[in-house]
């Protein structure tokens, strides 16, 4: 497994995030390029690329908040940002297809763990579906059950990390 180069997402790098994007979640529970772009702009200190090579094969991004809860509205109203939140948020961990399952999401969800952990935020929040609960579980996170959450109508689970 090569080593990432993991660094502060860029204005410049929309395009790429939101190509990005679009091949790791379906149209319904893909973020909008304007909803990105909303977000590198609101919280770029916690949207994160990852370079191989060069090229930009992944990354990870999530509002802070005080409460470890992640509704919904977070994601449509991110004036809730609170940049010295007591929780970091998890919106979206994404790896290109013909990357995944070579180590690239771990390392970037261990670059968010540590960088939170440096901002002394409490914990780190998210969804995830079923299929990513043991993914989750290995870096500490306790599934907290099935989410209310009903993005893209999917069925969500809570997922909590604590510090």
């Amino acid at each position: 497994m090569k080593k990432l180069f993991i660094r502060n997402a860029t204005i410049d790098d929309l395009d790429i995030v939101y190509n990005i994007e679009a091949k790791c979640f379906p149209e319904a529970e893909a973020a909008t390029y304007d909803a990105l772009k909303e977000r590198l702009a609101t919280f770029p200190e916690s949207f994160f690329v990852a370079e191989l090579d060069g090229d930009i094969i992944g990354f990870v991004n999530g509002c802070s908040t005080d409460k470890p809860e992640l509704p919904d509205e977070l994601y449509h109203d991110l004036s809730m940002h609170n940049p010295n939140g007591a929780y970091q948020t998890v919106f979206g961990l994404d790896v290109l297809p013909k990357y995944q399952h070579n180590g690239y999401a771990s390392q970037l969800m261990n670059h968010l763990i540590d960088i939170s952990k440096e901002r002394d935020k409490k914990g780190i929040i998210l969804t995830c579906k079923d299929h990513l609960i043991g993914f989750y579980e290995s870096f500490g996170y306790k599934h907290l059950g099935v989410s209310n959450s009903t993005h893209g109508d999917a069925k969500w689970n809570d997922m909590l990390l604590e510090f």
